[in-house]
Formats: structure tokens, C-alpha cells, sequence
């Protein structure tokens, strides 16, 4: 087991040990791959998709006797992109494997052999090639395809933030990707996106290229108990002490969101030393410390805001769960303007994700930033 100074673990990931629960999706997600299914994963981000997909990359069912390949699309605008993340990703995963690997790679992969040069102070192979050096990227992803078919081992491709594709310049992509998917027959593919409507308009329109081609799987927050134990066990192996009341602090705060709770609880076991116990007063600290952090952050993203998006967002912060946003109710309660420019402040803070919308219930993305807002602009928020 690799030991670490820190068991909450809020990116990549280690081992099984430091991975909560996630029992049942695990399951599924490796019978799904194992039965050559593809499958969408849709959650907020932040919520764990990435650490469910390594965490059954890395157990043996798969690793042993699949390729697992993951890449992260939310930075990409096109296919170039697209392909010089795959194929960054497949010659990463294989590097390990010698020259062999290499040279089986860029053998079908021809259209990328200028991206394979030798690091000038190692010698290490490395991955070097500028996007705009991809000429053809509808070819190169093809011979990305025909890799896949052709690979020693049967291959998992896990594609995060999946939804980016419906903004790529190419408006024809979701069919390409299809096409290639579909005769794809020695690999399964991972779709995970974090915007559900986006989502479901790929996977669930019948006028879409992806229309009903995967399972589906929602991922929802881990079992409030389920986590409060493993919190207590991990301070209690440190002989720190935390209570069931106050791990339910955290937890309740973020709406057990994990990216959020691991963040506070990591901080919360770094300052309570061995033999101590975690307190009211240091959860209070931890949070402030953690939001006034970003404060900067924050304050850029409302520089971008016009008056009306600022306005709409500072309500639904104060509200922290926002419902019927354009009745007369809500505006007047806010000293909003109107029905229709709330209506277009929404789609707009939606756009860029700044706000969630689940049915009809709207809410500040990002927890951290709504707190912050509620602080600056609100009455502010209670730990207790």
C-alpha cells in the first residue's frame, strides 16, 4: 500500500485505501466494461466521476487485461485538440512499455511521428507537437481508431467532460466520433460530463448521432454515514479525533459535493495533531481559510459579469437554492428588473457555468464561490 501524510485525496488518486465507497457504481461501471458496453457518467463536476473511473481503472479485473486510456476534453474547442489529447494520452500510457509500444504506435499512427522526439537533458521519449502541426485531425483520428482496433489488448478509452464536443467548431464531430465508436469492436468508452442537460440532449435525442448508444449512470453524493465513518477512521489511524456530529458539519455544508469535503477535511486532519481532537471552531476556520483563498479568483469572474447577470447571481447565492426565479415574488424580493432579463441572466450564468439548474432549482456552481458571495453580499453563512 503507498503511504501518504494526508489520507483526503482531492486529485488523482492513490489507492483503495484512500477511495470512499463508491461500492455499487464501481460494479457497474466494471461489468459494463467487461460485457463490452459503453457507458455515460453524469454528475456535477467535482462530484467524484474522475476517481470512480481510476479507482476501477486500477483494480485488477481491469488493469491487467485492458489499456486504460483518460483524457480530459473541458479546455478543447475542436479536433485538433481533441486528437492531440488522445494521442498525447495513448503514447503516455504506452511510453512504459519500450520502444516496442513506440514504435507499434507510430507505425499505424503515422500522421503523428513528428510529435515523437527524445527529451534533450534525459533522452526519455516525450510527446512534443504543436496543435496547429495536426494537418488533417479527421485523419489522425482515424488511424487513432484504427490503433484501438488493432492493440494487443482490449482498450478502455474514458472521455471526461464529454459534453465540450457539442462546442467544437466542427459541427459534424458527435457523427464522427460515432461512426469510429461503433466499429470500434476491441474497445469500450467511458462518456462522463458534469452539464446533465447537454448530456442528455446527446445521449437521449433521437436526432443525435449518440442517440440510446451507451448505459447510463448517474452519480450522486456518497451515503452521508458511509463517509462520516470513513472520516473517523482515518483521523482515529492517525490518533486524531473528529465527532460524528461534526464530520455531519462538513458533509451537510457541501451537501457531501467530495471535492469540497475532502478539501476541508484535509486541512482539519493536517491541523489536529496526534492525540488531539478536531473542534467547532477549527471547521470555522478551515472554511474561512479555504473561500477568502479564492477570494481573488471570485473577484475576476464578477469582473466579467454585466449588472444584470450580478444581480440575478447575488439573489440566488442568498437564497442558496433558488426556486421560481422569474415570479413577481422573487424579483421584487430581489430588486430584480424584470421576468425576461432574469430570464436571459440565467440562460446566460448557466452558459457559463457559473450557476446549476436542477429542476428548476438554481444554485451557485461552484460551493466555495457561494459562500463567498453570501459573505460579501449576504447575511453571510452559519457552521454550528
Amino acid at each position: 500500500m503507498k503511504e501518504i501524510s494526508n489520507p483526503f485525496i482531492t486529485s488523482g488518486y492513490v489507492s483503495n485505501d484512500y477511495f470512499c465507497d463508491r461500492e455499487k457504481e464501481s460494479l457497474e461501471l466494471i461489468k459494463a466494461i467487461t460485457n463490452g458496453n459503453n457507458l455515460a457518467i453524469i454528475s456535477p463536476r467535482r462530484m467524484g466521476k474522475t476517481g470512480l473511473i481510476k479507482h476501477c481503472f486500477h483494480q485488477s479485473e481491469i488493469s491487467q487485461n485492458y489499456y486504460c486510456f483518460f483524457i480530459d476534453i473541458y479546455a478543447t474547442n475542436n479536433l485538433k485538440e481533441f486528437v492531440f489529447k488522445l494521442g498525447k494520452e495513448i503514447f503516455e500510457t504506452l511510453k512504459p512499455g519500450g520502444s516496442k509500444f513506440l514504435d507499434g504506435f507510430f507505425a499505424v499512427i503515422s500522421s503523428l511521428r513528428p510529435a515523437f522526439k527524445l527529451d534533450k537533458t534525459t533522452g526519455a521519449p516525450i510527446f512534443d507537437i504543436g496543435i496547429g502541426e495536426i494537418a488533417e485531425p479527421a485523419y489522425s483520428l482515424e488511424q487513432i481508431f484504427n490503433y484501438l482496433e488493432a492493440a494487443d489488448k482490449l482498450c478502455l478509452v474514458a472521455i471526461d467532460e464529454f459534453q465540450q464536443i457539442a462546442n467544437y467548431s466542427e459541427h459534424n464531430i458527435e457523427a464522427v466520433l460515432r461512426t469510429h465508436i461503433q466499429h470500434c469492436k476491441n474497445s469500450s468508452f467511458i462518456f462522463a460530463g458534469s452539464q446533465r442537460h447537454i448530456m442528455q440532449n446527446i445521449f437521449f435525442s433521437s436526432s443525435r448521432p449518440f442517440y440510446q448508444s451507451v448505459g447510463m449512470m448517474q452519480l450522486n453524493a456518497i451515503n452521508e454515514k458511509v463517509y462520516v465513518d470513513f472520516v473517523q477512521l482515518h483521523f482515529s489511524k492517525a490518533n486524531k479525533v473528529i465527532s460524528k456530529e461534526l464530520a455531519s458539519t462538513v458533509y451537510q455544508l457541501f451537501e457531501g459535493h467530495t471535492w469540497y469535503i475532502q478539501n476541508i477535511f484535509k486541512e482539519l486532519y493536517a491541523n489536529t495533531d496526534p492525540g488531539e481532537t478536531c473542534t467547532l471552531e477549527m471547521i470555522q476556520e478551515s472554511v474561512k481559510d479555504r473561500i477568502a483563498s479564492y477570494e481573488p479568483l471570485f473577484l475576476s469572474t464578477l469582473s466579467l459579469l454585466t449588472e444584470r447577470q450580478k444581480e440575478i447571481l447575488y439573489a440566488i447565492a442568498k437564497e442558496g437554492k433558488a426556486k421560481a426565479v422569474t415570479s413577481s415574488l422573487f424579483i421584487k424580493k430581489h430588486g430584480l428588473l424584470s421576468s425576461s432579463s432574469v430570464q436571459t441572466a440565467i440562460k446566460q450564468l448557466l452558459d457559463k457555468e457559473i450557476i446549476t439548474s436542477e429542476n428548476n432549482v438554481y444554485q451557485v456552481y461552484d460551493r466555495f464561490f457561494g459562500l463567498w458571495l453570501t459573505t460579501v453580499f449576504g447575511t453571510g453563512y452559519r457552521i454550528q
